[in-house]
């Protein structure tokens, strides 16, 4: 069955992936834990459940994962019908995540979006 969401890592204009540098400095372990919630995101797009996701606010979602102790979240947002963008990730330490985070997520967001359409994208995965 073809999966209806791509996973795509956001990349800066100088070709940085900051999801995956993230992912890529913890332990194998974690990272296969890392994707594999990955891979159930993309299987459930939207519909991926609390207590692995959560809506935050302004089309940002975050998903989480307790690695070695921590907890972990990557920011995300969803766009042109079929594609989860994963945008920022970061280690919690706090009851809440913090505005800055969300805000970086933001312009991501903003950065993806202004520099990627529906027709263009298809670029992006090359």
């Amino acid at each position: 069955m073809k999966k209806k969401w791509k996973v795509i890592y956001y990349k800066t204009k100088s070709g940085k992936s900051p999801v995956e540098e993230f992912i890529n400095l913890r332990s194998l372990k974690n990272q296969l834990k890392i994707t594999a919630i990955i891979d159930y995101l993309e299987e459930k797009g939207i519909s991926l459940p609390r207590p692995y996701a959560d809506y935050l606010r302004d089309g940002i979602y975050e998903f989480r994962v307790k690695l070695s102790g921590d907890e972990t979240r990557t920011l995300y947002f969803f766009c042109y019908e079929t594609y989860i963008v994963l945008a920022h990730s970061f280690i919690k330490t706090s009851q809440k995540v913090p505005e800055s985070d969300i805000n970086i997520a933001l312009k991501i967001k903003k950065d993806f979006l202004n520099r990627y359409n529906l027709t263009n994208i298809e670029e992006f995965l090359l």
